[in-house]
């Protein structure tokens, strides 16, 4: 018996299309001016006067967090299979942490079982528990919930995480991702699984090898890791079944997406939780469907957006206190300029403030605009994200045009802030999380639901 086709409308094809076509774009735009914007700092860091370590620690910033990313994210487009391998991928396109742990079950009764062998759900990542994860690091403070950094399986980051900190700092940790699986997708071999997990030993804080960002170093044995991971849950869910799939994969070794070495023989338990017992007691603190979680790029899209309304706004208060140095560039030689230069144009004192009535309600409502549309690119809107990457590639387009022609040259004092701005807004709003808040659909079905047999259904 075949499945019916399912009818999807050719505007809705063509739109999605137009999307991936424009992702592309502007996340080509994205890299390319990261690094002009590299080159241009290390050719005006002679000029500055900051000293060799500000500017060793500009460069290392800006390669380590800007350029090395998109650079992976474009090549790994290209030659990583973007389909199941047993690893996951970081956000960035590198591959990841071995998938290492299979489950069965519901949501809430991974919850419980996670709970009763001493695992802590981890904080989502925000500015509010980074600074904190920061600190609790440096001070060795504990931090519990701490989060863990996003990876990506099924084309989404983990729904959530599990971790036990150890020598009470989030320097040294286990943890292990979960996602859940696409109802009716099977591993191969035909196996179907509710649950997938990453689980890994954070053994210290240092260097990604591949990007040189700061990120913890994690324990080469992932298997001793996998193992801790069943024997935890077993121990603490005696009703807990345990099968091994023997060489799911060819046993390797091999590095992960901040460059540490990691091996494992290729085995693959299944936890079936669907005999525990029901879940009782109070429903753990979930995180968001992170489908749904605002991820911080959008944040910083947004942030930056609102930046050009402030600086607008900058313009027309400046126009509004001081509109005779506005106007002198317009007005004619003798006629109110006072320097018997000739400015421009030479229009009429009358033309002139014309000419500045409607520039300064030209830049209100650019203001306005740009507040608006700040907005909305916050709030997960598609067409925002990408009005605002046109617009500073646009702005960007402009200045390159103007280095081209011989014109001024980029400089801290004029244009080098703003360029800045419309660059790191692009690689923001290109990078994936921010894609895929933005593409997301709106209503999302209750993952917690079962599946008849005791499977749990997204």
């Amino acid at each position: 018996m075949t499945r019916p086709a399912v009818r999807v409308p050719v505007t809705d094809v063509a739109r999605a299309a137009l999307d991936t076509a424009w992702d592309r774009i502007f996340f080509l735009v994205g890299g390319v001016a990261a690094v002009w914007l590299t080159y241009l700092l290390v050719e005006l860091s002679f000029q500055w006067g900051w000293g060799q370590i500000w500017f060793t620690f500009i460069f290392w910033a800006l390669l380590a967090y800007l350029v090395l990313p998109r650079l992976h994210s474009i090549l790994t487009r290209i030659y990583v299979p973007d389909y199941f391998i047993g690893r996951a991928r970081t956000s960035d396109g590198l591959l990841g942490d071995p998938v290492n742990v299979a489950l069965l079950g519901t949501e809430a009764q991974l919850h419980q079982a996670m709970r009763r062998a001493g695992w802590t759900i981890a904080d989502d990542v925000t500015l509010a528990s980074s600074w904190r994860i920061i600190t609790s690091t440096l001070f060795r403070r504990s931090y519990l919930e701490a989060p863990v950094s996003p990876l990506f399986l099924f084309g989404r980051q983990q729904d959530f995480a599990y971790q036990q900190e150890l020598a009470g700092s989030p320097g040294q940790r286990h943890h292990v991702r979960f996602w859940h699986c696409p109802s009716g997708w099977l591993l191969p071999g035909g196996l179907a699984v509710d649950w997938l997990a990453a689980g890994t030993y954070d053994r210290s804080v240092g260097f990604s090898l591949f990007t040189l960002q700061i990120t913890h170093k994690i324990d080469e044995r992932t298997d001793d890791e996998r193992d801790h991971i069943v024997k935890t849950i077993s121990d603490a869910e005696p009703a807990a079944a345990v099968t091994v799939v023997r060489d799911f994969s060819t046993g390797y070794h091999t590095r992960n997406g901040g460059g540490d070495e990691i091996a494992t023989d290729g085995d693959l338990p299944i936890v079936d939780l669907r005999a525990t017992p029901a879940p009782g007691g109070p429903a753990p603190r979930l995180p968001s469907d992170s489908r749904n979680r605002r991820p911080a790029p959008t944040i910083i899209g947004a942030v930056l957006v609102a930046g050009r309304a402030v600086a607008a706004a900058a313009v027309a208060m400046s126009i509004i206190l001081f509109p005779a140095e506005h106007a002198a560039p317009l007005l004619q030689p003798g006629s109110g300029a006072g320097s018997g230069t000739d400015f421009g144009p030479g229009l009429t004192v009358d033309q002139a403030d014309l000419v500045l009535y409607l520039g300064l309600a030209a830049v209100i409502l650019f203001a306005l605009g740009e507040l608006l549309l700040a907005w909305l690119v916050f709030v997960g809107r598609n067409w925002a994200r990408t009005l605002a990457m046109a617009v500073s590639t646009a702005a960007i387009g402009l200045q390159v045009l103007d280095v081209v022609r011989g014109g001024p040259g980029i400089t801290l004092q004029s244009n080098l802030p703003g360029l800045t701005m419309d660059i790191l807004l692009i690689l923001a709003l290109s990078s994936q999380r921010a894609r895929v808040y933005a593409r997301r659909e709106r209503k999302e079905p209750k993952r917690i639901a079962a599946r008849p047999g005791g499977h749990a259904a997204i």
